[in-house]
């Protein structure tokens, strides 16, 4: 299945290539519209000229990587507290991971063990946690035993709660309107 969270081709593209676009596009959705958060990784990568490393990203100086990421157009509403989260998750995949993030999912014992994992990258709480494995198993077929109950509701089969969910424009529609209903829901409680 072709990932196509940015509704660009050429920033779905690298999503569907690099692990760690992926990663960083998820860590960057937050507090902007989904499309211009997974565009962030491509952004990151044209100003750079060549695709991410965490090698790379974790070693940038961070006044420099700032700049690179407020540049207009900016990759973030936040772009100086994004740039040091950005680098924060690349150093962990570096000390952790040999800066291979696939690795987080590729050796994971079960869904709970790379639930834990997930939970540990910096920038990730259990809701993204959650929803990061919901897409690994929905729509890049990374399927641990239990993965779906660790996944919690993001992991339920049809339904339509996040960006494990968007595969074309119809289903962002949808996602997104679940979650507006969410919201009013929430308010009239």
């Amino acid at each position: 299945m072709r990932i196509q969270l940015a509704q660009r081709s050429e920033a779905d593209e690298l999503l569907g290539r690099s692990p760690l676009a992926l990663l960083v596009g998820m860590l960057l959705d937050q507090q902007i519209p989904m499309e211009w958060a997974f565009t962030g990784p491509y952004t990151i990568s044209q100003r750079l000229g060549r695709d991410l490393t965490a090698e790379e990203i974790a070693s940038y100086d961070p006044e420099a990587f700032v700049a690179l990421l407020a540049d207009k157009p900016a990759v973030h509403r936040y772009p100086k507290s994004m740039a040091a989260r950005v680098q924060q998750l690349a150093a962990h995949l570096v000390e952790h991971y040999d800066g291979r993030p696939e690795r987080i999912w590729n050796d994971a014992a079960d869904g709970q063990e790379l639930l834990k994992r997930l939970r540990a990258l910096p920038g990730y709480g259990e809701q993204k946690a959650q929803i990061f494995l919901a897409l690994l198993g929905k729509q890049l077929g990374v399927q641990p035993s239990g993965w779906r109950e660790a996944a919690g509701a993001y992991g339920e089969e049809g339904s339509h709660r996040s960006v494990a969910d968007v595969v074309d424009g119809d289903s962002l529609a949808r996602v997104r309107e679940a979650k507006q209903e969410a919201k009013r829901t929430a308010k009239a409680q």
